[in-house]
């Protein structure tokens, strides 16, 4: 049986990637290798982990797209979930989050907001479901 363990993003800078993300989304380091080309953060159950584009590109054959914040977002996301939207949502805008979408309330009743963070990515700011 398969058990997801983490999720990785690319990115050019895995250290300011780090910071930015203890800044703006409140989360621990769990650690950065010394060469600076791969790190991860505490979430809780998995690692949200980040890469440097150079390290991946060797392993990819024909290459990958990568994100960028000049260029829409990729299709796909990491969401946090938490009981207040609004304040996460002030918090990751002063660290330096681009905003996407206010927090509002879904017909399903979750409040969900979207901001970009430095690298492009799409981060969504979620009440739990249930």
């Amino acid at each position: 049986m398969l058990q997801f363990g983490y999720t990785i993003l690319y990115v050019q800078d895995v250290v300011k990637t780090i910071e930015f993300y203890e800044n703006a989304f409140g989360l621990k380091r769990a650690f950065i290798a010394d060469t600076a080309e791969f790190g991860q953060l505490d979430t809780g159950g998995t690692s949200l982990a980040f890469a440097t584009i150079e390290l991946i590109s060797h392993e990819i054959p024909g290459g990958f797209i990568a994100g960028s914040s000049k260029q829409q977002p990729l299709g796909m996301e990491v969401a946090f979930t938490t009981t207040d939207v609004d304040a996460a949502f002030q918090t990751a805008l002063k660290a330096g989050a681009t905003e996407v979408s206010r927090p509002a309330v879904k017909p399903w009743g979750q409040t969900v907001a979207y901001v970009r963070d430095l690298n492009g990515f799409l981060v969504e700011l979620c009440t739990p479901i249930g």
